[in-house]
């Protein structure tokens, strides 16, 4: 199997639900009113029940783990530019930009929701063939 190089991309959409919201707050017991609660949400700025920002940044560790070879995550730099909803869809997309030898690459990331841009940043994986 390939691995992955400059210019492959790879993509991937999550949806989320107030279901889904609730089960990621039960599994890393991030339980943020802003997140959990819609009357307390209402009040602040988000005027809303909105995700966890590293819910939402789980569709770019899906678009990742798309790109050619055997992918491992060694970091990720992230800006939470707009809150995300239960009912909206994120899109993540992944474009590799630079190898950084030893089988490293650089991989621009971004999250859309609704058409408007949810989170960008930056990760840095290791490609390698995958072993049958």
């Amino acid at each position: 199997m390939p691995v992955a190089a400059v210019d492959d991309t790879a993509e991937s959409a999550l949806t989320v639900t107030e279901e889904s919201i609730d089960a990621y707050a039960e599994l890393t017991g991030d339980d943020n009113p802003i997140h959990l609660d819609d009357d307390y949400a209402g009040e602040t700025f988000f005027g809303g029940r909105v995700a966890h920002g590293m819910f939402t940044a789980g569709a770019v560790s899906a678009a990742l783990a798309d790109l050619p070879g055997d992918i491992v995550y060694l970091s990720q730099d992230l800006t939470f530019e707009n809150p995300v909803r239960p009912g909206q869809t994120v899109t993540a997309s992944a474009i590799v930009v630079e190898e950084l030898g030893d089988d490293k690459l650089r991989v621009e990331t971004v999250a859309e929701a609704d058409g408007e841009q949810v989170l960008s940043g930056e990760a840095v994986v290791m490609s390698v063939p995958h072993e049958s």
